[in-house]
Parts: structure tokens; C-alpha cells; sequence
């Protein structure tokens, strides 16, 4: 019996020997005709250029975001599988809408704008239909977010507690518990709580600040420094007759910024509600509805009902009170803009109020006609209508500016790690026949650093001519004149301007420059512009076909001093009164959409903004801050 498991185990191990040499001889054939592909990996990307390369890594995250946005809107379909809408997008082109009458004067450009963010808005609108939404409890929800947020707006002591200058508060918890004890939405663990309240007056009627509330262009040409992307997904509820908002209910989404590096954007999708509350009185609140569908996590802001009460005033003016309240998964935000975000200035109410309030007084400006020689120099003649093609541009260059400072998906840049400095963000954009913006490869650096100073002082250097050249190459060892002021608020500064060197340096260009600033921070936004078209602009020759390629700065402040800085120079009032200087250059570094990017253009906006950072701060130093 022994010697006949034996022979039968033999025979089994005989047989599974066979096919071990059958496999090892198809391993060698394998291995014969192989190659190494870690080597030949290695090997094209070193073929592959720069800018392939990056293509490569950017087509990569736009398809995660891609695949990220179809998942999120998946589950508002219900059962309706979203592959089947996908192949929707390449026709899927919104049409132009027509640019708002009342705001023709200085939206020449928001056209451009918007359609930078086509793919999200092709991509939400053929997603998010139908939608799988409770309407009744809907508006159960915006209702009673509608009677927090009046409670809200009018309740003062012992629900908010007033700043020193009494026009922003600051929230007491506990009383708010107290007085909401079964509030909209629980606070999701790892979220924090932002909630601020501010008031003013604005040069607006308030029928027409209900319309840009309720028109997402017009709200998002508004807000155009802190909204880089909004879409309406659905009207779920239409006024009582057109033109007439009283009721109206929409689902939207938007994505907030803050134009420097340091500070990520924001996204939120919430429901819209406005409701008139009595003669003269609008209520307009947004609030997200977790408790209606089940928000994906990559949601990381949350909003509680927020929103403004608006009242009729005289003289076509509008009293705002505004309440600001989310609950928030901030990260990614680098110290140097944790002060500023952690003041409540950043994404707070009194930024939203300050920037309106702002935004009117540019309106205001742009509609007069009436206007006094004592409003222009009198170095150049201007007309009516040249003055109108002058405001037209500066806006469209405000808002190319806002659009290459941060990295919102709703804007065509990319980003390049190439600049050999973390501190610098690099990114680029390819353009082709697109009206009002240069053909070619545009690349744009941006970088931010604090400054021991106020936002104030910092806006009031760089804006004045005698000591421009103290930073600006272009005008260096030059005496600037500026040959047109055009006033656009009431703030001093407030201004558009034409400036011009007294040397040949910059040979037939001119520098169109527009400064702006208001409590919660400032701008200079400036770009070169040849002499010939500005005297076309003059003669009433239209702006839309000048092309511009902005830079400038943006300055908040900060508060004191972050803990990454050594303080040892500072003083003590200083610490308390710093700013946050963001620098933005945008260059054309090939005429050629198609071509490679020159590891040298990188390297050259990159000294640029070294150079201007080290001028600004040494400039800043020998003025004693």
C-alpha cells in the first residue's frame, strides 16, 4: 500500500512539473519581447516638453473635478444615471444674454467673463435636471430661514455685540441658541462656525438692488472680487408676474474668493428666496438644505440662513443690513492669510456691504452726464462718451485682473510648479481670437507677503505718482504726470486714471490705472495701453477690441503680525495694524496659442515679482514702516 501512494504521489508531482516548464518557457518568450517600462516611461516624459507635460497634469485634475462635479449632481438626479448627460456637453453652449441696460455703461466685459466657466455651467444644467427636490418642504425650509434672518437684522442687544465703529457686530452664541433653539442645519464635526452682521447706506434704488440679488450676471458682475463662479440650477418657484420677484425661489451655487494666493476659494450650493416685507422692504436669504438632500462631502462650506433686509431711503439711496453665517471646513489656508480670514473680514458680512456700497458709488459715476471740467484734468480734453469708453475699459480690466489672481476653476488658467519659488504661484492661459483679450500664451505670477503697516497706508503709497519709481521698472528714473483723473467715489483715491512718463522709456504708451478702496481692503489695478487707441477712445471710438493685459495689487488687512514672522523690528503698534500685499503681473509670452512655454518667460515674471517685492518693502522701510 506504501509503494503504491508513492508511486501514485510521483506521477502527481511528474505531471505538475511538466506544466511548471511549460509556464517558465512562455515566461522566457514573454520576457524576450518586453521591455522595461519604468525606462521607457522615463524616457518620453523626458521628450515630452514642459508644457506637455503639464497639459498632461492639468487635463488629469480637470477630469477629477469633472468626475467630483457629475457626483455631486448625481445625487439630485435621483435614478436617472448622469452618464447618459455627459455626451451633452460639447453642444451644450449657453447662449449670450443680453447685457442689463442699467449696468451697460460699465459691464462691456462681463460677457467674457462668464463664459470662462462654460464647462460648469454646460455641465450643471444638463446634470441637474430633474431635480430630485421635496418643493413644499423647500419652502418650509427658506421660510422659516426668512424669519431668522429678519430676526437676525433687527435684533440687537443682546444678539450682537457692536464694533467700535458701530457699523459691524459681532454674534453672542449663546443667545442666539436661546433665541433659535431648534436652528436650520447642525454644525457638521470638523466645521466652524462664521457669523458676522453689517449695515449701510448705498447709492442704489432698492428695487434695482433686489434685481442684481436675483439676476445671477448682474449679482455676479457686482461681486466680481468675491464671486468667481455662480449658476442658477433650477427656479423652483417664479414670481407672482414677470419682473416681480416677490416669492421667487431658485437652487443655485457659487464659489467665493479672495484675490490673493493665500486663501482657497469657497463652494456652496444653497437655496435663493426673496420676499417683500412691506412697502419699500425686500428680505433676500440664502440657506443650504442638508436636511433635504444629502450634500456630498466634498461641500466643505455650509450656509445657515444669510442673506440682507433692504429699505427704501431717499434719494434713490437703500439702507442694507446684512447677516453672514456658514459653517465652514477652512483648510488650506496659509498662515499669511489665516489673520484676515480669522478677522471675519474675508468672507464677512461687512466685506459684502462694503463691497456693494463700493460698487454703487462706480455706477453712480459712470451714469453721470452732467459732469463738471473740475472732474477730469486738464491736461486732456475729454468728451461724454470718451469718458464712458474710459470707464468701460478700467472695468474690463478690474475684472481680467480679478480672474488671474486666484485659481478658481471658473476662469481657463493653469498651474505651473515650475516658477523655482513656492512663494510665487505661476499659472497660464491660451487664447484665440477672443474679443478684447490677446492672442497667445499669457502667463500671470502671483504672490503675497505681509506688511507692518495699515491696508490704508500701503494703498496711499502705491498709488501716488512721485513714488512710483521707487517700484514700477516700467517707470523707472521717470517723472510721472497723470494726463486724466476721472473721480468714481468718495473715498480720496477713488479714481481712473491716465498716466504718461516724461521720457521715452515706454515711447508711445500710456498707463490706464484704477485705484480703489473701501473698509475691508483696496486695490490698484493698472495695464500699459498704446497712445494711438486712447485717442481713439477719446474721439468715442469703442473699447470692446482693446486688448489689455492687467496687473496690480490687492492689499487687506491683516491684523497682527502671524506667528511665521519674526517680530523682533516690529513695534508694538504695528503688530496690530499689519496688511496683506498681493502682487499680480500678467505678461504675453507667445503670439502663438499652440507653442511651448519658454522656461525663460517663467523665470522672467518670476524676477519681476522678486523685484517689485524687494522695492515695495525697502521703499516702505525707509518711510519708517
Amino acid at each position: 500500500m506504501k509503494t503504491h501512494l508513492e508511486r501514485a504521489e510521483n506521477a502527481r508531482l511528474k505531471v505538475e512539473n511538466d506544466k511548471l516548464r511549460a509556464e517558465n518557457v512562455k515566461c522566457k518568450e514573454v520576457l524576450s519581447r518586453a521591455c522595461c517600462l519604468t525606462c521607457d516611461v522615463a524616457q518620453a516624459t523626458a521628450d515630452v516638453s514642459l508644457d506637455d507635460n503639464q497639459l498632461r497634469v492639468e487635463n488629469s485634475k480637470l477630469k477629477e473635478k469633472i468626475a467630483n462635479l457629475t457626483g455631486l449632481i448625481a445625487r439630485y438626479v435621483g435614478n436617472k444615471h448622469y452618464a447618459d448627460n455627459t455626451s451633452a456637453l460639447s453642444s451644450a453652449i449657453p447662449s449670450s444674454s443680453t447685457e442689463p441696460q442699467w449696468v451697460a455703461s460699465l459691464r462691456g466685459g462681463q460677457q467674457d467673463i462668464t463664459q470662462e466657466f462654460v464647462l460648469d455651467e454646460a455641465l450643471f444644467k444638463s446634470l441637474a435636471r430633474p431635480i430630485g427636490i421635496d418643493k413644499p418642504k423647500a419652502i418650509e425650509v427658506v421660510i422659516s430661514a426668512m424669519e431668522e434672518l429678519i430676526r437676525m437684522a433687527e435684533i440687537e442687544f443682546p444678539l450682537w455685540v457692536s464694533t467700535a465703529d458701530n457699523r459691524s457686530y459681532s454674534l453672542n452664541e449663546d443667545a442666539y441658541y436661546n433665541l433659535f433653539p431648534t436652528a436650520i442645519g447642525l454644525k457638521p464635526v470638523g466645521f466652524k462656525v462664521e457669523v458676522s452682521k453689517g449695515s449701510d447706506v448705498v447709492l442704489m434704488n432698492h428695487m434695482n438692488l433686489v434685481e442684481v440679488f436675483m439676476d445671477m450676471n448682474k449679482w455676479l458682475a457686482v461681486f466680481a472680487s468675491i464671486i468667481s463662479r455662480a449658476l442658477v440650477i433650477e427656479v423652483l418657484s417664479a414670481g407672482s408676474e414677470p419682473g416681480n420677484f416677490d416669492g421667487t425661489l431658485q437652487m443655485m451655487t457659487a464659489e467665493y474668493q479672495i484675490l490673493t494666493p493665500t486663501v482657497p476659494t469657497r463652494e456652496s450650493i444653497f437655496l435663493r428666496y426673496c420676499k417683500q416685507l412691506g412697502e419699500g422692504t425686500w428680505g433676500i436669504v440664502d440657506v443650504s438644505f442638508d436636511n433635504l438632500l444629502c450634500l456630498d462631502p466634498l461641500v466643505k462650506c455650509r450656509r445657515r440662513p444669510s442673506g440682507c433686509i433692504i429699505q427704501e431711503m431717499p434719494n434713490s439711496c437703500s439702507k442694507i443690513t446684512w447677516v453672514e453665517h456658514v459653517h465652514v471646513q477652512d483648510e488650506g489656508v496659509h498662515y499669511l492669510g489665516k489673520p484676515f480670514v480669522e478677522s471675519g473680514l474675508a468672507f464677512g458680512a461687512q466685506r459684502w456691504v462694503s463691497v456693494l456700497a463700493r460698487q454703487c458709488e462706480r455706477l453712480a459715476s459712470a451714469l453721470v452726464t452732467n459732469f463738471s471740467p473740475n472732474d477730469i484734468n486738464d491736461t486732456v480734453l475729454i468728451s461724454p462718451e470718451g469718458r464712458k469708453n474710459i470707464l468701460r475699459l478700467s472695468e474690463r480690466m478690474v475684472l481680467r485682473f480679478c480672474a488671474g489672481v486666484t485659481s478658481s476653476t471658473a476662469h481657463a488658467w493653469l498651474n505651473l510648479s515650475e516658477s523655482g519659488n513656492d512663494q510665487i504661484r505661476i499659472m497660464t492661459k491660451r487664447r484665440e481670437n477672443d474679443l478684447g483679450e490677446p492672442s497667445g500664451i499669457v502667463l500671470s505670477a502671483t504672490t503675497s507677503f505681509w506688511l507692518p503697516v495699515s491696508h490704508k497706508f500701503v494703498f496711499d503709497f502705491l498709488r501716488d505718482e512721485s513714488t512710483r519709481t521707487q517700484w514700477d521698472i516700467l517707470f523707472n528714473c521717470e517723472d510721472i504726470i497723470e494726463i486724466v483723473h476721472i473721480s468714481n467715489g468718495n473715498e480720496v483715491g477713488n479714481c481712473i486714471s491716465l498716466l504718461r512718463g516724461t521720457n521715452s522709456n515706454l515711447g508711445s504708451l500710456l498707463m490706464l490705472q484704477e485705484c480703489g478702496t473701501h473698509q475691508t481692503g483696496s486695490y490698484i489695478v493698472y495695464a500699459p495701453i498704446d497712445n494711438g487707441t486712447v485717442d481713439l477712445l477719446l474721439d468715442g471710438a469703442s473699447s470692446d477690441h482693446v486688448t489689455l493685459l492687467p496687473s496690480g495689487f490687492t492689499i487687506y488687512p491683516s491684523g497682527p503680525t502671524p506667528k511665521s514672522i519674526h517680530v523682533d523690528a516690529i513695534s508694538g503698534a504695528a503688530r496690530d495694524a499689519g496688511s496683506l500685499l498681493t502682487i499680480a503681473f500678467q505678461i504675453l509670452v507667445n503670439p502663438v496659442p499652440n507653442a511651448n512655454i519658454p522656461a525663460t518667460s517663467i523665470s522672467s515674471i518670476s524676477n519681476l515679482i522678486e523685484y517689485t517685492s524687494h522695492k515695495i518693502r525697502a521703499a516702505l522701510a525707509l518711510r519708517g514702516a
